[in-house]
Parts: structure tokens; C-alpha cells; sequence
């Protein structure tokens, strides 16, 4: 209540930056759970992939698994691996052999970045709340702070028991941007080492479909 009391007694400006704050700090917890969500989707369903992937003893075997585990993005590299291995003996006129191993890891690899890039969308927009909401916060406490004594001249005194409210009203701002910016701050961090842990896992598993592409067509 208090907190309400102070957002009417700032002048337009002020309301103006702590809208903007809480416009960001909403937007980006609605970003968060929503990256939360997907990288635990994809997780768990990749732990499930790659154990049918390493029961399998041929990629066709492989195929049944990946409707149940389409969250994963390991999923997404295998079905385009698959689809270069598919492409290759379709051109061998029947011959189950390929003739290029290095196509298959370029397929492999053009995947990766593309489900990387999935697992990493809307994470920028935490990366900028936690940049620019300190700022504008600041911005806020600085007009504040400048229109208070601005106010000392109008009223002709220089006691701070005059423009004290309006300087605590100022500083409200400041304690907006950093409750907007530490949460996306700490999230951002977090996901940017899931994401990190995701690319590990992609480039395990390129290394382990190369090998069971060699084992089978070469």
C-alpha cells in the first residue's frame, strides 16, 4: 500500500519509469518460465533419445524413438542426419553405402546451430532487462532527485526535511530497475550454462551418429 501511495505522489515521469520496470520485470519472468520450461522439456527428453539411440544398432532402429522424444533437440540432428544418409543411397541407386561422411557431419552440424538457436530464443530479451532497467531506474531517481531541488528554489528554503519525501520518492526508481534487472540477471547466467551444456550434448552425440553411420553405410 505504502509502495502504491508513493507511485501517485511521483510526478509523470517517475510513473512513467516504474511502468516501463514493471512492464520489463513481467515480461521477463514470463520469458523465463518459458525458457525454464523448454530446456526441461528438451533435457528430459533427450536422456530418453540417447538411450534408445545407444540400445540401437542401426539408425533405422532409431526412428520409433523420435516421436515420443520430439522435445529433444538431439532429435532434431538425428532426423537430418538421417535424412543426408537417406539422400546419399538414394543417389547409390540402391547400395545401402554413402559416399561422403563429411556431408553427414555438415548436416549434423547445420542442425546443431539451428536447435541451439531454438533452445536459446527470447534469451536475449533477459540479457537486455538486465542491462537497461538499472539504467532507467536510474534515469528515474535522477529526474527525481533533480525535481526536488528544483522544488527548494520554488519554495525558498534549503532544509532537506522539505524535499526528503520527494527524494525517497526518487529513489524508489533505483530499487525498481534492480528488482527488475537481478532476477534476469541470475536467470540469464543460468540458461546461458544450460545452453552450454545442451552444446556439449549435441556434440557428443554428432561424434556417436558419425560412428554408427560408419559402422552401417561405409
Amino acid at each position: 500500500m505504502q509502495l502504491w501511495t508513493a507511485f501517485l505522489q511521483t510526478g509523470w515521469v517517475g510513473k512513467a519509469v516504474l511502468t516501463i520496470l514493471l512492464i520489463f520485470s513481467i515480461l521477463s519472468w514470463a520469458t523465463m518460465l518459458i525458457i525454464a520450461r523448454r530446456f526441461r522439456r528438451s533435457f528430459a527428453a533427450s536422456r530418453r533419445f540417447i538411450a534408445a539411440f545407444r540400445k540401437a544398432k542401426r539408425l533405422v532402429d532409431v526412428q520409433a524413438a523420435t516421436g515420443a522424444t520430439q522435445h529433444s533437440s538431439l532429435v532434431g540432428l538425428f532426423k537430418a542426419g538421417y535424412a543426408e544418409i537417406e539422400a546419399q543411397i538414394a543417389h547409390a541407386h540402391g547400395a545401402q553405402t554413402i559416399r561422403s561422411l563429411d556431408s553427414v557431419e555438415r548436416s549434423l552440424l547445420r542442425a546443431s546451430r539451428i536447435e541451439a538457436s531454438r533452445l536459446s530464443r527470447y534469451l536475449p530479451f533477459l540479457a537486455t532487462t538486465a542491462a537497461a532497467t538499472p539504467f532507467i531506474g536510474l534515469f528515474g531517481t535522477v529526474w527525481g532527485i533533480m525535481d526536488s531541488f528544483a522544488n527548494i528554489g520554488s519554495m525558498g528554503t534549503t532544509s532537506i526535511v522539505a524535499v526528503a519525501p520527494g527524494i525517497s520518492e526518487a529513489l524508489i526508481n533505483t530499487a525498481a530497475g534492480l528488482f527488475a534487472a537481478i532476477p534476469a540477471l541470475l536467470a540469464y547466467n543460468h540458461f546461458v550454462q544450460r545452453l552450454r551444456q545442451a552444446r556439449g550434448e549435441m556434440e557428443d552425440f554428432t561424434l556417436e551418429f558419425l560412428n554408427l553411420t560408419e559402422r552401417n553405410f561405409m
